[in-house]
């Protein structure tokens, strides 16, 4: 008697803390549609600035601004690229955000623009719990402006996070959103000379009016949101109790999720707003919704420097990557505990390898940057952060992709490949776009990697051997410390930057290198969107490029992909590689506009 198969299925279960479920179904029929109409419903990826792409520089916390300088100056010696220095909250004055302590961090406008000569930026934190400081202006505006949640008595809620006794801002409210946006400001964005002991010393416990003020911000700073779920060190669950009052008369319980959200939005706005709408933003946020992703960067909080940690960080960023949150990683080498050196080598290739690329550790891990553990895994680090940069236009394209597609730039296996029911439950290694398969090595001490490549039909190529497989079978592949699989996909074309550089800027004045992969039939297509990088202009000018090619019978076309769109660059393309052909051509001959030429070229024999 022959069996009838039984279809797979899954059984979903929903809670509501206040009882209301809004249930929309998308009904694809397949990935990339479902993409689009979740988009459609919850908002498209932002375009993020070009420097956010590339590789950010943080800990809890650097000294002061003389660290700050080493570090930045410690990447320029060991040639190793990267854009954004952060600072966490030891840098305020006291925890007060929108402060700088001003024995650290005297000169703040002065190491901002020391980064900015150097293409580089800056990122402080903001959280949305304001210390509790009568003293304190921006306090006193904030509950002046009865811009503060309030218990169920209806008085101003208190509760502890890092500054101690604190209020928490209710950014339901548009107005307190509106409020806290003018913060950013750079009018608004003081250092105060002194720190707060010191004026309380002066003063005998008295308001510091008229003390001296003095500009914190330039254009060059952008914003960390963190804690913001919101985080209540006193609180049950360490959060706000759930019968809390915000604006309307609405009960925490109703908002919770939405906490992080609106913060996240309030930061944007006052980020556009600084630079007179002109400027894309760089928010980072730890609490998010569905729609978070038209702010900005998330990342999945405090994690610990152990194997299973790096191991999760691929799941988890695949799960949010299909929540329509693109733009988010994790910390690499995780927050707390230090890292031994080959999980910290393991963890930057496998973060090189994702969307928000940021290393981060705790005040009380031991220092990390990646010259301190010797040359062989420094040249490993810096090998992987350069590939990163290198592949830059081709995850800015990407993120084109999901701004105006819905589309993610790392997927699961399934979103590429749905028939094949064999990569529904692969979760540790993951396309990049439609063209390279990921496959991190996670685990200590591997020497040998099995990767079964999907897709029947498939050709795959090696991006570092350039050899070719068939789809449909299983490889063993020998790994050593400095390698990580990844094969391009036959039937793409992949554009890198050639050369080196410091920082993105410096990247994005490099020619490029296209890579086309022929797939069984001798085609290949792909695409490369270039803007100026930073500015709306794409937008409301439409000053951008996007450039499709396609391979075909022998000949690599290169045509706009876009009715709309002009955009002037001096981007030049220096060499043109391709794999699976088979046998090397004696000559090409390239066509532009109003002339022809024949030259030679290097072809790899494969």
């Amino acid at each position: 008697m022959k069996r009838r198969r039984t279809p797979p299925h899954t059984d979903v279960h929903w809670l509501s803390e206040s009882g209301v479920i809004d249930c929309t179904v998308l009904l694809g029929p397949g990935p990339h549609q479902f993409f689009k109409q979740y988009a459609e419903l919850t908002g498209y990826q932002a375009l993020p600035p070009l420097f956010a792409l590339g590789y950010h520089q943080s800990r809890w916390n650097y000294r002061d601004e003389a660290d700050v300088k080493a570090v930045d100056a410690g990447f320029d010696v060991h040639r190793i690229p990267y854009d954004v220095m952060w600072l966490d909250i030891e840098h305020t004055d006291g925890k007060r955000y929108f402060t700088w302590d001003s024995a650290l961090f005297p000169d703040p406008v002065g190491l901002q623009r020391h980064l900015q000569a150097r293409g580089r930026k800056m990122v402080v934190i903001s959280d949305p719990h304001i210390k509790t400081d009568p003293c304190w202006a921006l306090y006193r505006d904030a509950r002046e402006g009865e811009h503060f949640i309030k218990d169920r008595e209806g008085q101003v809620y208190c509760g502890s996070c890092w500054p101690g006794e604190s209020s928490y801002l209710d950014f339901s409210s548009s107005r307190t959103r509106a409020w806290y946006s003018r913060c950013f400001s750079l009018e608004k964005y003081k250092v105060r000379m002194g720190n707060a002991s010191s004026w309380m010393q002066q003063t005998g416990a008295q308001c510091a009016e008229g003390q001296l003020l003095l500009q914190g911000s330039t254009p060059s700073l952008f914003v960390w949101n963190d804690m913001n779920e919101p985080s209540v060190f006193c609180g049950p669950e360490q959060t706000m109790p759930k019968d809390a009052v915000h604006h309307g008369g609405w009960e925490h319980r109703d908002l919770h999720n939405l906490y992080g959200f609106y913060q996240h939005k309030a930061t944007v706005e006052g980020l556009i707003t600084r630079s007179g709408g002109s400027e894309r933003p760089f928010v980072l946020s730890r609490s998010f919704f569905a729609g978070s992703q038209r702010f900005g960067a998330v990342w999945t909080g405090d994690n610990v420097a152990t194997w299973e940690y790096l191991m999760i960080s691929i799941p988890m960023v695949l799960s949010l990557s299909l929540a329509g949150v693109a733009f988010c990683g994790a910390d690499v080498g995780g927050f707390v505990q230090d890292p031994e050196p080959e999980l910290l080598v393991r963890w930057y290739q496998a973060a090189a390898l994702q969307p928000f690329f940021r290393g981060h550790a705790a005040m009380e891990t031991k220092r990390r940057e990646p010259w301190l553990f010797g040359e062989e895994v420094t040249a490993v680090i810096r090998s992987a952060i350069q590939q990163r940069y290198r592949l830059l236009p081709f995850w800015y394209t990407l993120f084109h992709r999901a701004h105006t597609c819905g589309l993610p730039p790392v997927r699961p296996l399934w979103v590429e490949f749905p028939t094949e029911e064999s990569t529904f439950t692969v979760d540790d290694r993951y396309m990049i776009g439609g063209a390279l398969l990921a496959c991190p090595v996670t685990e200590p001490g591997i020497q040998e990697v099995q990767v079964s490549l999907p897709g029947p039909e498939e050709v795959w190529y090696d991006i570092h051997s350039k050899k070719v497989y068939g789809g449909g079978g299983t490889l063993r592949l020998p790994v050593t410390l400095d390698s990580v699989p990844v094969f391009q996909r036959g039937g793409s074309v992949i554009c890198r930057s050639v050369g080196s550089g410091t920082c993105t800027a410096d990247f994005q004045l490099l020619p490029l290198d296209i890579t086309v992969a022929i797939n069984s039939q001798g085609g290949a297509e792909g695409e490369l969107y270039l803007d100026d990088g930073h500015s709306f202009c794409f937008r409301d000018r439409k000053a951008f490029s996007l450039r499709g090619f396609r391979m075909q019978a022998g000949r690599l076309l290169c045509r706009a992909a876009s009715r709309e769109g002009s955009f002037h660059c001096g981007t030049v393309v220096q060499s043109v590689t391709v794999l699976g052909m088979k046998k090397p051509p004696s000559s090409v001959t390239v066509y532009t506009p109003g002339e022809c030429a024949g030259v030679q070229v290097h072809a790899p024999a494969d």
